[in-house]
Order: C-alpha cells, then structure tokens, then sequence
C-alpha cells in the first residue's frame, strides 16, 4: 500500500492522476470542472443522459459554472461526461457526489450513497482513492461505507484502498465564496487517507483542512449548518414575538447588530430552504435517536422553521381582512419561488408551501420569479408571469417571498393594494432613502 500510495500521490502532482465523479449535481458538477481546468483528466459519471448530453455539447446547467467553461474542457477532452459507469474502473480517484434526500417519512434517504458504492464495488482495484462528498450522518463512512465495500470486493479500506470524506460545502449562488476559496475539510480512515485526499484537493483549492477521522469530517458539516438552523429558527420566532408585540423584528435586528461582540446577525424569513439547512440537522437528529439522545435544540428549531409559511399565509390573511376582503377567491401574486435570491434552485423552498397553503385556502396565487419559469405545487401548474405595473395592480395582494435583486419593489409598493413582505426588503429600502 506505501508504494501505490507513493505512486498516487505522485500522479496527483502531476496531474496526471484520473479523476472521477459520481453525480453531476450543484456539488459535482462545479468540483468535475474545478479539476479539469486545472489539467486532470475527470470523467463526470451521472446515470442521467440529459445532463450527460448538455455537457457534452458544451452547456451548463448550473449557473455557478460557466458554460463556456465546460465547452472548454470538453472540447480538450479533460472533462468527460458520461453515464458509463465502467470509466469507474479507470480512475485514480472516484469522488462520490450524490444526493442525500429525506424521505417522505422525514428520516435521511442514503439510498443513493449506497447505490454509488454498490457501483464502485465491481471496479474498485487496490489502491485508489475513494472520497465521500455527500451529506452523511456521523460514522457512516466508517460504519457502513468502509465495510460495504470491503464486503462486496474483499479490500480492507486502508490495507488496500484509500478512504476519506470531505463534505461538500457549495453555496448555490455565492459569488464571494465558492468552491475555489472555500476552506476543505478532510478527515481519512487512516493518516495516509487523509494525506492523499488532502493532496488532492490542494491541486484545486488554496486550504485545506485535515481533521482526525471521516466522523470529524462528517459531524463538522453537520455543525455547520445546524448552527445555521437553530439561529435561523431563533431569529424566526423572535419575528413571531415582535409581531405579537407590535414592533418591527428588522428594526430589532439592527439595533442589536451595532454591538461589535458576542453577537451574529440572522434574519427571519418565510422558513428554510436547500439541499443543506433543511436537511443535514435531522441527520444528526435521527444518528443520535439511535444513540438514545434527543437533540431538543435541533428539533425545536425544525419545528418553529417548519411554521413559517402558516404564519406568512395568516399574514397574508389578517392583510386581507383589514382591506375588507376574505382569503378563498383573493388573487395573491408572489414574487420569486425560490429558498434564496438570485438563483434558479427550488429544493426545499418554503415558498412552495406558502403556494400550497394558499390553494388548500381558496386563493387565485400567481407568481413572477425570473429564474423559475414553470413550476408545479399540489398537482397544479403555475407559470411565471411578467412583472408590470399592470400584474401588480391586479392582485388583491402581492407577497414578497424571495428577495430577488432587480425586481421593481418600488413600483410595486406604489401600485400594490397590499403588500406582505416576508424578507424585511422595504426595511432595508427605507434605510437608504
């Protein structure tokens, strides 16, 4: 194992290492690309031809990569597309990129990080690198991962393959911090695991943190964005408090954002939204029921965030009622759709459940988002309509569910009858006049 170990960590410095990565989705696609550019050879496996076929003629799907970018690469065939799964075989290294949903009962669906290791199994050869990107609850790759694959091939991670996880950590529209100035964390099954991915990595990223074990790495992201959740749902019921006490939550936040220690600035919202904040905090939620622990913190943030669209529709409402006008029939149009301004990414947007709350309650709901053309809530299609003052005036109320940047709040302030601004906009106008 030294000496391939050796040889590998020699190829890397190459470039001349064989990269491959499974799942061509927000975290995939923008770490294939990163490599390719940087002068490796990266097959990007996906089972899905539609994206394989848009990446093989040169456009992105993603907005945080360039197409031209892709074109590039695929033209110098340092990035190949594919839905072969056999090109696993021919890699170096296999970077495992896949989603981790919760399923309908809300526990974590690891479904497609063992679909990606049962790939792996039949064309894993000693000494390649394996490194886990996904989104995993703490211990599974030392748990579960390791010995599946040692298991389904008769190789011991760390005797004869290399294993490690660095949690993904893309933030869809970020144009400040992306995957390049973004510090990785690492943490291998074993010293040389770690030292190899961290080598790797470094080709493409100036930071690289190595951690003790995968578990370190895996609980580190959960930390992250549970720390994320829990003050985004405290924030979210100090909103609900000044609501019931008459006073401007924002106006709040700002007085007690000039104190310059021992506080962090959060703002409410209509709930939680992406892949990450939503989602990750219940995995660690669900590991430690197994472990006869209740995380009470995460749970109680889950729930507050998870009320949001109810108090934001009954906002909506109590608006109505004082203009004389009832909820079932009132033409409710919605600015943007999507969980965070300025990108194109519906996953877990609480906005579609402020959209299916309005239906279950009788509303005409329309909506304007330049980013999401069409969209589906509740078996009815939806298609985004022109912003004018005309859209504007016709709606009993307009909703202001995602701060998208561009969009006339103006206008619709003058023209509206009434307007429910879930995202302190006006605030922040108001501040700069």
């Amino acid at each position: 194992m030294k000496k391939s170990s050796e040889r590998l960590a020699q190829k890397i410095k190459e470039r001349s290492a064989r990269v491959a990565v499974l799942g061509l989705g927000y975290v995939g696609l923008p770490l294939a690309a990163a490599f390719a550019e940087e002068n490796f050879t990266c097959w990007g496996v996906d089972p899905d031809e539609w994206k394989v076929k848009e990446l093989a003629a040169g456009r992105s799907y993603i907005r945080d990569v360039a197409g031209s970018v892709i074109k590039a690469r695929v033209l110098d065939k340092k990035l190949v597309p594919t839905s072969d799964f056999s090109r696993l075989a021919l890699a170096d290294v296999i970077l495992v990129c896949v989603p981790t949903p919760l399923g309908k009962s809300k526990d974590p669906d690891f479904s497609f990080v063992l679909s990606a290791v049962d790939a792996i199994s039949p064309r894993l050869k000693p000494g390649r690198l394996i490194i886990i990107e996904s989104t995993i609850y703490p211990g599974m790759t030392v748990e579960l991962i390791g010995p599946r694959l040692q298991e389904q091939t008769g190789l011991r991670p760390g005797r004869d393959f290399l294993l490690a996880m660095s949690p993904e950590r893309i933030d869809p529209g970020n144009r400040k911090f992306t995957l390049r100035n973004t510090p990785k964390v690492v943490g291998g099954i074993d010293g040389r695991s770690t030292r190899l991915a961290a080598l790797l990595y470094r080709q493409i990223i100036p930071e690289v943190v190595e951690v003790s074990s995968p578990t370190a790495a895996e609980m580190a992201k959960l930390l992250e964005n549970t720390f994320r959740q829990i003050n985004i749902g405290l924030v979210n019921e100090i909103a609900i408090i000044c609501d019931k006490l008459g006073i401007s939550v924002h106006e709040v936040i700002d007085a007690s954002s000039t104190k310059p220690f021992g506080f962090m600035t959060f703002y409410p919202g209509p709930g939680i939204g992406g892949h990450c904040i939503p989602v990750d905090p219940i995995y660690l939620s669900w590991k430690m029921k197994s472990l006869n622990y209740r995380a009470r913190f995460i749970e109680l943030a889950t729930d507050i965030n998870a009320e949001m669209p109810r108090f934001w529709v009954d906002k909506i409402q109590q608006g109505l009622n004082r203009k004389k006008k009832a909820l079932k029939g009132a033409k409710v149009l919605l600015m943007g759709v999507t969980y965070k301004k300025d990108i194109d990414d519906l996953r877990e947007s609480p906005v579609l459940e402020i959209i299916a709350q309005l239906f279950e309650r009788g509303a005409k709901v329309s909506y304007c988002d330049p980013y999401v053309p069409a969209l589906e809530v509740g078996g009815r299609k939806l298609k985004s309509e022109k912003l004018g003052q005309a859209l504007v005036q016709k709606a009993d109320c307009v909703v202001i569910a995602t701060d998208h940047s561009g969009l006339d709040y103006k206008m619709i302030a003058q023209k509206a009858d009434l307007v429910i601004d879930t995202r302190g906009v006006y605030h922040r106008l108001a501040k700069k006049a």
